[in-house]
């Protein structure tokens, strides 16, 4: 293994397990424990992890790890989630959706559901989307019309942001959003991480007639550095049966509709 490949392992441990032991991860990728607390340093120059002591975590900066280095954190529930947030599409639709590892999940599921199937020679679904990964995946599908925004990747989450993207979206009416954040809390609403992506959405979400967002229950409560929308702007909230009855019931204190799968 060399070094280009022993970093991307590391960053995978990572994301797989949000922290890492130096001994027992040089004994894994058999190299000696000097040679893992350089490559940590180095990862953590490029702060895409944290180093503590006897080895790193990601929980500071998870949301700067490229998409695939995340892609393993609560995969099952991501699964589940995003199954029925595909339920909420209906053939005909004009959908909206953004980028992260849970949407990538809904776009497939959207992608498969066999009642969206192709009938005669029109798409039975629009999705508008600004995450190049599902357009790329989405691409393929026949019975789906893609419109992918204008912007500027962002290499971490493949999402276009910027003034580029707004041309498109200020076009266009969504029947649904189907959103997918850092962040979102029952009275300040939903958060982005970084700026340009909140706002993208936050424009999705005023485009749209109706908004769902769709994230694991360790995103609810918290906040992030941008937000994205007010709580009174989200209509549906789906997440995981691990979410909090409390934290539940002040969602629909707020008047969101909660689906738990």
């Amino acid at each position: 293994m060399d070094r280009h490949e022993r970093l991307n392992a590391l960053l995978d441990m990572i994301g797989q397990r949000d922290k890492i032991d130096v001994d027992e991860t040089a004994a894994e990728l058999d190299v000696s424990p000097a040679t893992i607390r350089r490559d940590l340093d180095h990862l953590a120059e490029r702060q895409l992890l944290t180093r503590t002591r006897g080895g790193a975590v990601a929980s500071n900066v998870a949301y700067d790890l490229p998409l695939r280095h995340k892609a393993a954190r609560n995969a099952p529930e991501k699964q589940r989630i995003a199954v029925a947030a595909a339920k909420l599409v209906e053939r005909g639709m004009v959908i909206g959706l953004n980028g992260g590892t849970t949407l990538t999940e809904v776009g497939r599921a959207v992608a498969t559901r066999p009642d969206l199937g192709e009938r005669g020679d029109s798409p039975s679904l629009t999705v508008v989307t600004n995450a190049l990964n599902i357009a790329n995946e989405l691409a393929v599908r026949p019975n789906i019309k893609i419109v992918v925004t204008g912007g500027v990747a962002r290499p971490q989450s493949f999402e276009l942001t910027g003034p580029f993207a707004t041309k498109i979206l200020d076009e266009i009416t969504l029947d649904l959003v189907l959103l997918g954040v850092d962040a979102v809390d029952p009275l300040r609403g939903a958060y982005a991480h970084h700026e340009g992506e909140a706002s993208i959405n936050r424009l999705m979400v005023s485009r749209a007639r109706h908004v769902a967002v769709v994230g694991d229950s360790s995103k609810l409560g918290g906040h992030a550095f941008a937000r994205i929308c007010a709580t009174n702007e989200v209509h549906t909230l789906v997440t995981d049966t691990s979410a909090p009855d409390k934290t539940i019931e002040a969602f629909q204190a707020e008047g969101v509709r909660v689906i738990t799968a």
